[in-house]
């Protein structure tokens, strides 16, 4: 596959009013408009009806990934208020399903607010109340440099997501400009969300609901789900003109045999429900690749990848997922652990994805350069007419799919 000759910011903006951000979702989840595009048309729908809307052979793949309660506040006797945001174990080779089982202490990197006030040496302390009596925790640098704190907590036999739950606000992402409320503890989670671990919610996820899963289930339409805990990086703004540039981030996926399984009966009928179910299931593809092609560190996928590798020598995707399936059943493994950074850009090549079921995303942002790859110049009038028909954008935002 080849790269395009200039990929400019300038290219990937759009004008969003202020007022167009939904801050708050819709009472019913599933009540959401829905435009679809397919093959070059529009028309606008009703997120209910997306069962009808959908090719009757459609396999649809879900991000089952919850949003942990990430962000903490400890104020010092002084007064000030010093804010965590935990984004990852530390060090973050660590998988994350076992970082939450952790009992007694945990450490984390993340983003520190008001960091100039909490000094290298200084301890945090905070006691909390819960239905099971108190919960006193206690925060110190480990690594200042790298932003990782070492949290401790007593009762010791709490786990880690025990505590946070106790302890910490779902991390709402910045645009909402709002405090986040307790029905968002709710709200901001699929409701089929499972494995925790995320900062920040598949949002495409946000509008199905148990009604649109039985009507799914009478279409005949199959689905299955995938971990991928989605990174604060996911809201990261490119910065650099030429998109290409920009520092992608890593984010932890987790696959299983059945997934393998299920995607290779269903090989050409794929569609992602978000971004990020999109981004791990063309990661996959690659990662079988790497397998193939013996490169070092199959499992862990950088941005730069997907372009490198000559199409003469990209395998068919049922070879490159086979592949991987075999791995894992060598190596006596139900699951693998993988870190993705793909970077899907225009003139990106989908080896699994036939189409995706997804919000609408910030201007310039590396969402819509995938989506912009998947559909071309398309997504510019896409969004104007999202935009003339009062659609409602981001994350508590209306609903499209799109099937090229």
């Amino acid at each position: 596959m080849t790269e395009t000759n200039e990929l400019l910011l300038s290219q990937f903006q759009y004008d969003l009013p202020d007022e167009r951000i939904a801050r708050f979702p819709l009472p019913q989840r599933d009540s959401s408009k829905l435009l679809v595009y397919q093959q070059g048309q529009i028309r606008h729908e009703r997120f209910t009806s997306l069962p009808d809307l959908l090719p009757a052979t459609s396999f649809l793949v879900f991000n089952n990934t919850k949003v942990i309660p990430a962000r903490l506040h400890f104020t010092k006797p002084t007064g000030a208020v010093i804010e965590l945001f935990l984004l990852n174990p530390f060090p973050n080779s660590q998988p994350i399903s076992k970082a939450m089982e952790a009992t007694g202490s945990a450490v984390w990197q993340g983003m520190i607010g008001n960091r100039k006030r909490w000094k290298p040496d200084e301890t945090l302390e905070t006691t909390l109340p819960t239905p099971n009596g108190e919960v006193k925790l206690s925060v110190r640098w480990h690594t200042y440099e790298q932003s990782a704190v070492e949290l401790s907590w007593q009762p010791a036999e709490l786990t880690f997501a025990q505590l946070i739950h106790y302890a910490g606000e779902i991390p709402l992402p910045p645009y909402l400009k709002r405090d986040a409320t307790e029905t968002d503890r709710e709200t901001y989670q699929t409701v089929y969300s499972k494995q925790e671990g995320a900062v920040a919610a598949p949002t495409a996820g946000l509008h199905f609901t148990p009604a649109v899963f039985d009507a799914l289930a009478s279409r005949g339409i199959d689905h299955d789900y995938l971990t991928l805990h989605v990174g604060a990086g996911t809201f990261q703004p490119i910065k650099t003109e030429d998109v290409r540039q920009h520092h992608m981030h890593t984010e932890e996926v987790v696959y299983t045999q059945q997934n393998l399984r299920n995607l290779l009966a269903h090989i050409d009928t794929v569609v992602a429900v978000g971004t990020t179910s999109m981004r791990a299931l063309e990661s996959l593809y690659w990662m079988g690749v790497k397998l193939i092609r013996q490169d070092a560190n199959p499992f862990q996928l950088d941005q730069h990848y997907a372009y490198q590798v000559p199409i003469q020598e990209q395998p068919k995707a049922e070879d490159s997922l086979n592949v991987v399936l075999q791995s894992l059943i060598d190596s006596r493994k139900e699951s693998i652990v993988a870190y993705t950074g793909i970077y899907i850009t225009p003139g990106y090549q989908f080896k699994l994805c036939k189409g995706i079921v997804t919000n609408f995303h910030q201007p310039g942002s590396t969402l819509i350069l995938l989506i912009s790859a998947l559909i071309g110049d398309d997504w510019k009038r896409i969004y104007k007419e999202a935009l003339e028909n009062d659609y409602r954008f981001l994350s508590y935002g209306d609903s499209s799919l799109l099937l090229p």
